[in-house]
Order: structure tokens, then C-alpha cells, then sequence
């Protein structure tokens, strides 16, 4: 009888002496959750949506500074004439205005004209019966209150057109400072209210701009001076307003979402 004998090869061996490594190796672990979403920098959401407002405010200052234009309108036979007497005049003008307390650095001559005054009658040709001379200033009155007064004196001394005030205030920067801050607030109420009528929450501020405002023309009162008068023109400064507007871009957040961190200062 032959009798076989077991054989093993180094490869038999070898897979034998790995088996009870095998049966001591764990299972695969299952897969782990997906990390919580990373802030981006100083706290921003990398992957939020973006909401840009306007915000808009005014701020209200008393003037103290009120700014005339007058003149003085002269008519003469010649040239000669009609400028040789509005200058005349002009002169004590300027004089009033200084005896007035008004600083020779807040009168400034802001027109001069010359012209020929023609005649129109029916049917013929115009015709020049002489000149007409125009000089105007603008003035600065820092005295509001007195102011007037002021004119009262100017129309006696010679002054027979004003054609405009209006009121400022030198120092508008604190004015300023307020209507942007309120803007700023007023940006953020409205980035909230859109936020959540959409059904999301409002993140950290992304970028913040200043927008110009273009100023309208402040109010002026135009007027034509008489000879005379019985009382101070009645004066009403009212306050001098300042306008201001920003742009702001937000994140916009799932309700979800965790809160971004404040940015750091």
C-alpha cells in the first residue's frame, strides 16, 4: 500500500500564518459624517449667497453762515457814465458792508457787465438810448442774526438787486459723521428685513461703501430791491441738511446654519 503524505508549500505556509491576523482584523468602520462647513476668513461663509442694500440718512445742523449775491444795476447816456456811477455806488456798498462788521475776505466780486439798453418800438428798428453797467458780489454774513438789517443798510446805501441767499454752515463734518452712521443702520434694517421675508438669516458684512449724493441746489430767495424800506427784512435760516448713503453686501445664511463669528477687531 502507498501512503500519501501531506505536502506543504511555502506559499500554503505562508497564507496559514496569515489567517489568524485575518480573523483579528476589524471590520471597516462605517463612514463618518462629513465634516461641519468651514468658516472662511474672519468668519465669512465661502459659499453664502450675497444680499447688496442701500442705506440711506440725513442730518439736520443750524446755520451759521448766511451767503448773498447782490449788486448794484446803474444806466447812463454813455459808457462812461453808467460805469463811473455803479462804480460810485458799489464803493459805498462795499463800505456799508464792512461797517457792518463783514470781513474784506468774505466779499467777493462776482460779476461784472457792460451793456448797450436798446429801445423797441413797434415796427421800426431797436434803438440804443444808452448803457446799462451790473456789478456783483457775493457776501458771507456770519452775523444771521443781524442779518436783516444788513440788507435794509445795503438797499439804502445803494444796492438795488439781490438775487440770491441761501444758508451753510461752515463745520458740517459732525453732521456728516451722524448721517453716515445712520445710514450704516439703516443699510443693516433693511438687509434683515429682506433676509427674513426670504426666508434666511443675515451673516457678517462682506463690504461696506460710501455713495456720493449729488446735492440739490440749496433754497434761495430772489428778490428786487427798493429805494426804501420801513422794517429789517424778516429772515428765516431754517437748518442746513446733510445727506448720506452707503452700499453693503451681507451673506445670506439657511436658518440652519451656524452663527459666523464677529470679525475680529
Amino acid at each position: 500500500m502507498i501512503r500519501l503524505r501531506p505536502t506543504l508549500t511555502a506559499a500554503s505556509i505562508a497564507l496559514m500564518a496569515g489567517l489568524p491576523a485575518l480573523a483579528q482584523s476589524p471590520a471597516p468602520a462605517p463612514d463618518a459624517p462629513p465634516p461641519p462647513a468651514m468658516m472662511g476668513h474672519h468668519g465669512m461663509h465661502p459659499h453664502a449667497a450675497k444680499l447688496t442694500v442701500t442705506g440711506e440718512a440725513s442730518s439736520s445742523a443750524e446755520p451759521d453762515l448766511a451767503i448773498i449775491t447782490l449788486g448794484v444795476s446803474t444806466e447812463a447816456e454813455t459808457a462812461a457814465a453808467a460805469m463811473s456811477e455803479n462804480s460810485t455806488r458799489q464803493k459805498a456798498v462795499i463800505d456799508a458792508l464792512q461797517a457792518e462788521g463783514v470781513e474784506a475776505r468774505d466779499i467777493q466780486t462776482s460779476g461784472l457787465n457792460l451793456s448797450p439798453k436798446m429801445e423797441y418800438n413797434n415796427g421800426q428798428a431797436p434803438k440804443m438810448v444808452g448803457y446799462q453797467a451790473q456789478n456783483t458780489v457775493t457776501v458771507r454774513v456770519r452775523d444771521i442774526a443781524g442779518l436783516g438789517g444788513v440788507l435794509d443798510k445795503l438797499v439804502a446805501t445803494g444796492a438795488n438787486e439781490i438775487s440770491g441767499i441761501s444758508f451753510a454752515r461752515e463745520d458740517m463734518a459732525e453732521a456728516q459723521d451722524k448721517a453716515r452712521a445712520d445710514a450704516v443702520k439703516d443699510a443693516r434694517r433693511r438687509a434683515e428685513l429682506m433676509a427674513e421675508a426670504a426666508g434666511l438669516k443675515l451673516g457678517n458684512i462682506r463690504a461696506l461703501s460710501d455713495s456720493p449724493i449729488s446735492e440739490g441746489p440749496r433754497p434761495m430767495m430772489a428778490m428786487r430791491a427798493e429805494a426804501k424800506s420801513d422794517s429789517a427784512v424778516p429772515i428765516a435760516a431754517g437748518e442746513v441738511e446733510v445727506n448720506a448713503r452707503v452700499s453693503a453686501v451681507f451673506d445670506l445664511l439657511p436658518l440652519d446654519a451656524p452663527d459666523a463669528p464677529a470679525p475680529a477687531n
